[in-house]
């Protein structure tokens, strides 16, 4: 779940810069521990400040698309190697064995479909490639979709964010409500995949 917001988030990417933001993406994407970091509102203002200047687009984009790809390539081999073991594990401060029940259970109804679709929810994304290594997930299979769906998550994101200005003149001065907006919309395909599962279960 993103939890900073506004001008917390704004100087989180400032300091961070390309490094940070690819570490972020990469730890977000396949460590089971970087599923609290800010994800599609990380990518929408980091384009949103590219088109101020702050950085280069081109760059920025590369280096968001490896951090995905190269994160779930991480957590895919993670899975792979721990297996069912994790599903035992006791819960901690960085580690709900919820969340990785709720992303398995995801990957039993959509299949490979999940690597893409788990890109745009929150925490989903983060368990994701870890639920397709315990499942043993063909290595080709989860490449191809790894890719498409970091690129739909990367490019889309980050290039609306960098976009924005010119659609609405002085968009960056509603700069912390944008993100709020954004991140209410992150949301939203958990919430109905939630609400779905619970009055389908009726």
């Amino acid at each position: 779940m993103d939890l900073l917001t506004g001008d917390n988030l704004i100087e989180l990417i400032k300091t961070a810069g390309y490094i940070g933001i690819f570490a972020i993406v990469f730890a977000e994407s396949g460590l089971f521990v970087g599923f609290f970091l800010p994800g599609d509102s990380l990518l929408f203002t980091a384009g949103l400040l590219a088109s101020q200047g702050y950085f280069d687009i081109a760059w920025l984009v590369f280096l968001i698309f490896m951090g995905a790809i190269i994160g779930d390539n991480v957590g895919y081999a993670f899975g792979r190697s721990v297996g069912p073991k994790l599903f035992k594990r006791e819960d901690s401060i960085l580690f709900h064995k919820k969340n990785l029940v709720r992303a398995r259970d995801f990957y039993e109804k959509y299949g490979s479909m999940t690597i893409i679709l788990a890109r745009f929810i929150p925490v989903v994304r983060t368990f994701a490639p870890i639920v397709a290594g315990i499942g043993k997930m063909k290595y080709k299979t989860f490449v191809f979709y790894n890719i498409f769906g970091g690129f739909l998550w990367s490019f889309g994101l980050t290039l609306s964010g960098y976009y924005l200005t010119k659609v609405i003149p002085n968009a960056e001065s509603y700069i912390s409500w944008i993100i709020v907006l954004i991140i209410i919309i992150s949301v939203i395909p958990a919430i109905w995949h939630i609400l779905k599962e619970h009055y389908s279960k009726k």
